[in-house]
């Protein structure tokens, strides 16, 4: 018997890093499991795959979901070398979920780090992806915007006393998500964080030595075109409209190279809108071929 649709549940697999250690991948799934539409929903950098729990919910009904937390955040541990804390090994353990899978059809979302797992994977020859979602990422990044997330990132509390501590912390630094409720807040401070090590507090679910990784390869531009060139799938771009990381000009220059790309923008947001609420849940549903009328 087919468990409630509504109801997540948790799954993992093994995947291996270049140097033969293998870690584990944990995800959360939405939907029933038999469902032969598939959506990959892919957090940022430092998040984790309950960011989705939102638009799970509302989709469930119609497709299975599959939600991961990359290694180092959330419930799947740290990679032994941090070293591989990179977009080449994410797509490795994409792959790696993608093999316990059945389906007929496969779609993406990714927001920010996710949407550039998307756009490596999108760019293969014959990829798996019918149609991705790309949430504030796009095929350049500023090096100052970069440096500025590499700063913003290692100025992040080490750890914090208390939920109200972790809740008030959230709700202060992503106002880049748009104006959320409190319960959204509340739900990303009970996700966001695991408990110190020493049983004292909690600290963020995540390892810090991503952000060591991330200020590594912030001394350029991030130049992605020629991975944006090959790609035909159709792409919807979601913007935050003061979005300082995925920049207008950006935007006018994918649409004229992919002609089956289009671009929505949220106003209210900067980096990057949280598909939490309500229009913009609606937005990515009808993209995905689930809107009103479904």
């Amino acid at each position: 018997m087919q468990k409630n649709s509504h109801t997540p549940r948790f799954s993992s697999c093994r995947s291996a890093t270049p140097d033969g250690n293998t870690h584990e991948i944990h995800w959360i799934e939405w939907g029933t499991e038999s469902h032969e539409h598939v959506v990959i929903c892919a957090h940022g950098l430092t998040r984790n795959g309950h960011d989705f729990d939102y638009l799970a919910k509302h989709l469930a009904k119609h497709c299975r979901l599959i939600c991961p937390d990359y290694p180092g955040r959330g419930n799947s541990p740290k990679l032994a070398n941090p070293e591989y804390y990179s977009i080449e090994q994410y797509v490795k353990d994409t792959f790696a979920i993608c093999e316990t899978l059945k389906y007929s059809k496969l779609d993406w979302i990714g927001v920010s780090m996710g949407g550039l797992i998307g756009m490596a994977i999108a760019s293969m020859h014959n990829p798996p992806f019918s149609s991705m979602v790309i949430n504030d990422v796009g095929a350049e990044i500023p090096r100052q915007s970069l440096n500025e997330l590499a700063a913003d990132l290692s100025c992040q509390p080490a750890s914090f006393n208390s939920k109200d501590e972790v809740y008030e912390y959230f709700s202060i630094s992503y106002a880049g998500y748009g104006k959320l409720e409190d319960h959204h807040y509340r739900h990303m401070a009970d996700h966001g964080v695991w408990p110190a090590l020493d049983g004292n507090g909690y600290v963020l679910a995540r390892d810090s030595a991503i952000i060591e990784a991330l200020a590594k390869v912030s001394s350029a531009d991030l130049d992605l075109w020629d991975a944006w060139k090959r790609i035909t799938i159709p792409t919807l771009i979601v913007r935050g409209k003061e979005s300082s990381l995925l920049l207008p000009e950006t935007v006018s220059k994918m649409l004229e190279i992919h002609p089956k790309a289009s671009v929505v923008e949220f106003a209210g947001c900067g980096h990057a809108p949280s598909l939490m609420v309500d229009d913009q849940i609606a937005t990515v549903a009808g993209w995905l071929g689930y809107g009103e009328q479904d």
